[in-house]
């Protein structure tokens, strides 16, 4: 039988077709890198210079494809989505043969990546999913949901609310409602609190307890922090916050510096949990302090391990590896993924996952 199908062409086209998932453009980008050839220019979004996540992503993506010999146009919208969309217009003008996105707004690029998929050039969206377009051939990402499982299984561990203990305040906090991500993290950490919610051994004194009342746009530090401002003169005049669900360091710290300047911080009167996401360096300086509690650990190296493979594979003739094929759906198509495992950090282990692997040095956390 395998020899009969070996002689049939026909057949064999669409076995490819259906094992190799989502390379529906493969052939175009043969043709635009003939021979497989690692030669061109790959053309890398990032959203923004504002958070040193990002930074480092742009710098770690571009430097692994510089290591394979291709070029790189690196750009940074500075989360204004026209910006990003001039800047990725710009680049498939000049000829790049892939796009690497993490888009500002998951939402605003179908039509350039239709001017993108004319051209045939593949798109890779890179930790924040690109939706409403069949234009987008991979995704590589962390497990979302289980940033929000780690974040919200550190409060309720820390608190003992499964042993019965509380009740316990707590107030909750999303990302961005134009980040596809931050609804995966919300719903990610409410799976976790909302039988304790359901219970009373959770209360959140504000009654902001949906994700349109929690959001915070594009991330916003100063906004998280206003917002906390509020929470604690309405809702707190009486009674204390035991915990707060943060989705994103740079938010955590907005958040404890809103704390502080309601009285929290002080030996009578200590923090509450607080997590994080990102492990970023001033967060991770302040959980060594006794300030922000946890953060989750994306190794943004790996990450762009998995996009550099999947577009290099895009370009050379390969298959991406996925891992994922059935998750993110966009709108219009199910993109295949690849997940990498998040990591919860706080005091006890930030020394092992941060320190010994590489990602900071002891000096960068003196």
């Amino acid at each position: 039988m395998r020899k009969s199908i070996v002689r049939i062409v026909g057949t064999l086209a669409v076995v490819a077709a259906v094992t190799a998932v989502g390379c529906g453009r493969q052939a175009q980008t043969e043709a635009v890198n003939p021979g497989g050839d690692r030669s061109g220019t790959v053309g890398i979004a990032m959203p923004t210079k504002s958070s040193e996540r990002w930074v480092a992503d742009g710098a770690n993506i571009a430097q692994q494809f510089a290591d394979l010999g291709y070029e790189t146009d690196l750009q940074y919208g500075d989360d204004v989505v026209q910006n990003q969309v001039s800047q990725i217009e710009n680049m498939i003008t000049k000829g790049v043969k892939a796009l690497v996105i993490a888009p500002i707004d998951s939402s605003s690029l179908t039509d350039t990546l239709q001017r993108a998929a004319d051209a045939g050039i593949p798109v890779v969206s890179y930790d924040r999913l690109i939706r409403g377009t069949e234009n987008v051939d991979y995704y590589a990402t962390f497990d979302n949901f289980g940033v929000g499982v780690l974040q919200a299984s550190y409060i309720v561990d820390s608190l003992g609310v499964k042993d019965g203990a509380g009740p316990f305040n707590i107030e909750l906090f999303a990302g961005s409602p134009d980040d596809n991500n931050a609804t995966f993290f919300f719903n990610g950490a409410m799976s976790v609190l909302q039988p304790y919610l359901d219970s009373g051994r959770l209360v959140v004194k504000s009654g902001q307890t949906s994700f349109g009342q929690v959001a915070t746009l594009r991330w916003d530090g100063g906004l998280a922090q206003s917002r906390m401002d509020n929470l604690l003169s309405r809702a707190y005049t009486s009674g204390r916050v035991d915990a707060v669900l943060s989705p994103y360091d740079g938010l955590s710290l907005g958040i404890i510096s809103a704390l502080k300047s309601s009285g929290y911080g002080t030996p009578n009167n200590p923090l509450p949990i607080v997590t994080g996401q990102d492990a970023e360096l001033a967060s991770v300086k302040s959980i060594v302090a006794g300030e922000q509690t946890q953060t989750v650990f994306k190794d943004t190296r790996e990450l762009a391990k998995a996009a550099v493979q999947m577009t290099d594979s895009l370009l050379t003739g390969g298959t991406p590896e996925v891992n994922d094929t059935k998750t993110y759906d966009n709108g219009v198509k199910v993109v295949p993924a690849f997940l990498l495992d998040p990591v919860s950090v706080d005091r006890t282990n930030y020394q092992q996952v941060l320190i010994d692997s590489g990602y900071y040095t002891p000096a960068q956390l003196a």
